[in-house]
């Protein structure tokens, strides 16, 4: 049995039989990533549903809000019980509301000018709302904050951005990369406003501490939030910040594990997609009794929003190493990488992806460089001409598929369909649709 019925919990029904997978939403499972999309209007809601295979025993609307460990069975809102031989805590994260005040009115209701930006309804309430307004202000520069931002531009509102921080990206990239962003968004209209934290919302708009007060009809909360382990604590497992898993993916109770956002290895909660299916490619081996093990070492990241370009792969601003870096703010691009040893332990990019293959399959592997390769990836070609991609060379993150399986592939869809590329952040889309071109002309 699953708990959850995000992109972990499907990524691991697709692997494995006789499955009962426990869904709170009334909506069949979709790609949250790709909310962003929807916003803007590039996808429709059904275009961002997932894949769930036949036989697997879906449940929506089934909220589980008990584990009773000692029978194996998970009690649902509506007082039923399911029982399980394995189970599987898939929660994701939750939102946690900002300190500011105002967002919430005296008859306990959020302010109808306010909007969480987490769920498939969230979204679509977000979307209702967008036609009729003209100014919109987005609370977080992190990956959400300005997928949304972008997404509330392209539709024609006037957004703006406020972080905490003193830079956009700010767990992910250093200040010279979030200051390139800054540009950019400026740039295709969309102001921010860093180390400026909003305080409280007024009917003449959203009031920051440095004084400003930005008129808004819309604002989006995308700043802050948690794994989801209150099931996990009132069940007795070992919780930490999320739940504590070893490299089996199993709880302090065997019978038990979980994977994705809820999960903690270590000391890292991943939050991210390519780690979470990693962590359910490992756990489908596992229960199906294949030797597998997960060390949490690897993470990527992508932002999905037009015009902006964004991986960072691994921890850049905490790897040991020294850093090789080339920034040309004129153009708006930021590449960056930590080598140790001659292998690549971190990277950012940031506005010119064109290397992200290589550079991908580089991290991956451990491959150890030569003294002047890792500058030279940092560099555009030596030759005008679009950069070859070798056969073996990672070109979707999410889904650890390869340039070759791309190109044995007839169309975009078939490649979709068959290796789950596109399916995760999106990001590698426009990289699988030259390749498949690539394929068909070879």
């Amino acid at each position: 049995m699953i708990v959850g019925a995000g992109m972990a919990a499907v990524r691991l029904a697709q692997e494995l039989p006789d499955v009962t997978l426990l869904g709170d939403e009334a909506h069949p499972p979709y790609n949250r990533i790709l909310l962003s999309a929807v916003l803007e209007g590039t996808h429709d809601p059904d275009a961002i549903r997932m894949a769930v295979p036949e036989g697997i025993d879906l449940r929506l609307g089934a909220r589980a809000v008990e584990i009773h460990r000692e029978e194996r069975e998970v009690e649902l809102a509506d007082r039923s019980r399911v029982p399980y031989d394995r189970l599987v805590l898939a929660t994701g994260s939750i939102p946690t509301l900002p300190p500011i005040r105002g967002l919430v009115r005296v008859d306990g209701r959020l302010d109808g000018r306010v909007h969480a930006f987490r769920t498939l309804d969230d979204c679509l309430r977000l979307d209702a709302a967008v036609p009729t307004a003209r100014r919109a202000v987005v609370v977080g520069g992190g990956l959400l904050g300005l997928q949304v931002a972008r997404a509330l531009a392209v539709r024609g509102v006037a957004t703006e951005v406020v972080e905490g921080g003193d830079h956009l990206l700010r767990s992910q990239v250093d200040a010279k990369a979030g200051a390139i962003l800054a540009r950019d968004l400026k740039r295709l209209g969309t102001a921010v406003y860093t180390g400026a934290r909003a305080t409280r919302l007024t009917d003449a708009g959203l009031v920051l501490d440095n004084g400003y007060t930005l008129e808004t009809d819309l604002v989006v909360l995308t700043a802050g939030g948690r794994p989801s382990t209150a099931l996990a604590r009132r069940a007795g497992l070992d919780v930490r910040r999320g739940v504590v898993i070893d490299d089996q993916l199993r709880t302090s109770d065997p019978h038990v594990h979980a994977i994705g956002d809820c999960a903690q290895r270590g000391d890292q909660v991943t939050g991210f997609v390519p780690p979470a299916w990693e962590q359910a490619g490992v756990l489908a081996r596992v229960l199906r009794g294949e030797a597998a093990s997960y060390d949490g070492a690897r993470t990527v990241a992508r932002l999905r929003a037009t015009d902006l370009d964004v991986a960072v792969l691994g921890d850049p601003e905490r790897a040991d190493g020294h850093v090789v870096e080339v920034s040309n703010p004129v153009t708006g691009s930021h590449r960056k990488l930590v080598v140790s040893d001659g292998v690549i332990v971190g990277a950012t990019l940031v506005g010119d992806l064109s290397r992200i293959g290589l550079i991908t399959q580089h991290y991956d592997r451990a491959t150890v460089l030569g003294p002047t390769e890792p500058g030279a990836l940092l560099m555009p070609p030596a030759t005008a001409g679009p950069v070859v991609l070798p056969d073996d060379a990672e070109v979707c993150a999410c889904a650890g598929v390869s340039a070759g399986r791309v190109r044995a592939c007839a169309s975009v869809e078939e490649a979709r369909a068959t290796t789950r590329a596109t399916t995760g952040c999106g990001g590698c889309a426009g990289t699988v649709r030259e390749l498949v071109l690539e394929g068909a002309s070879a």
